[in-house]
C-alpha cells in the first residue's frame, strides 16, 4: 500500500512528498517536472517553504537512505530507494 502526500504551494502548484528529512522537515518536489525541490518545515507559525538545489535534495535523500539502512527499516529503505532512482537517475 502506497501512501503519497501532496501539498499545494502558493506559486508552484502541487508538490509531491519525496521523504521525511527530520521530525518537522520533509522534502517535496514539483509534481510533474521534479526539477524544483523544497524543504518544508512545519513550525508553530505554519508551513515554511525553502527552495533547495537538486544536488542538495539528492544529498538529503541519500542521507535518509543511510539512516534507514542503519536502523534496519528495510521496507522504508526499499521504498525510498525506488523514489531516489525515479527522481535522480
Amino acid at each position: 500500500m502506497s501512501t503519497e502526500t501532496y501539498l499545494n504551494h502558493p506559486n508552484f502548484g502541487l508538490l509531491f512528498r519525496v521523504c521525511q528529512v527530520e521530525d518537522s522537515q520533509e522534502l517535496f518536489t514539483t509534481l510533474y517536472a521534479q526539477r524544483l525541490f523544497f524543504l518544508v518545515t512545519n513550525g508553530p507559525t505554519g508551513l515554511r517553504f525553502e527552495p533547495i538545489s537538486r544536488s542538495d535534495a539528492r544529498l538529503m535523500v541519500e542521507i535518509r537512505l543511510r539512516t534507514l539502512r542503519r536502523s534496519g527499516k528495510a521496507q522504508d529503505y526499499e521504498q525510498l530507494q525506488r523514489i531516489h532512482q525515479r527522481t535522480f537517475q
